[in-house]
């Protein structure tokens, strides 16, 4: 049997209407499971619903805003009305409202970022959980980023709410993983997506990302896609509590 098979096994894939989520949603739908795709445009979930569907996968749309607990309920129980218990949740959705100093940012700005990065990622999982332990097991992916394991002067709050998704896995590992359940996250580097296009997309912070990569590159979507496909399948069956960094190298790099 293939150890990186999803087949039968039911997904929610958050902000996966574009982008790392979008990629992860079809590389799930390619190895068997069926995908909930979940994003605040339901329209744009939809039109990855049909991709994944021409390609004879199964998924479902379904429009959420991540920052409301209700939200995050109906989420989980129209993914049931579809498809059965969850056994793979993906917390990809994130924001990042403010770049610069963590002197300049406002209150508002930065509760925004610790309720939609950590807090809503903590409804999910205690929505998910329960009925995963009931079946003897399932999957949490939270992605993270290497911003949570350096310093910044641009991305502080933001750094912050990937530090703290890092240690919600580890907490969640800890918790559930004698009913079965395995969590870890996931730390991409620089990733050519619209939601970091302010880095990509600036001639000097790109010079630098490819100074700092041994692979003399930024990532796609599709290179973290593959590291969730590990997390959320049997081959991944003994990972659990860490956090897997998808960075080309960057964070390696010394001098020189």
């Amino acid at each position: 049997m293939n150890p990186f098979s999803m087949q039968g096994k039911t997904a929610i894939v958050t902000g996966s209407s574009r982008g790392i989520g979008r990629a992860i949603a079809i590389a799930y739908a390619r190895a068997g499971a069926r995908v909930v795709v979940t994003s605040r445009k339901a329209d744009a979930c939809e039109a990855v619903v049909r991709e994944i569907e021409a390609e004879g996968g199964h998924a479902v749309a379904v429009g959420c805003n991540i920052s409301s607990k209700e939200q995050i309920a109906a989420l989980v129980e129209r993914t049931e009305a579809a498809f059965g218990p969850t056994d793979v949740l993906v917390c990809n959705a994130a924001v990042n409202p403010f770049y610069g100093p963590m002197s300049e940012i406002g209150d508002d700005a930065f509760a925004k970022v610790l309720n939609v990065n950590i807090l809503s990622n903590v409804w999910l999982a205690n929505r998910v959980a329960p009925k995963m332990a009931e079946r003897g097991g399932g999957a949490i992916v939270v992605i993270s980023s290497i911003g949570g394991l350096v310093g910044s002067r641009t991305l502080g709050a933001y750094a912050i709410s990937k530090a703290a998704d890092m240690q919600l896995v580890r907490n969640l590992a800890v918790e559930w993983g004698r009913s079965g359940i395995r969590a870890n996250c996931i730390a991409p580097g620089l990733v050519k997506t619209d939601f970091a296009k302010a880095l990509w997309d600036n001639p000097k912070s790109l010079s630098a990302a490819l100074d700092a990569s041994p692979l003399n590159r930024i990532g796609e979507p599709d290179d973290i896609a593959g590291a969730a496909l590990l997390l959320g399948s049997d081959a991944g069956r003994f990972i659990t509590g860490t956090t897997i960094v998808v960075d080309g190298g960057a964070t390696i790099r010394g001098e020189g």
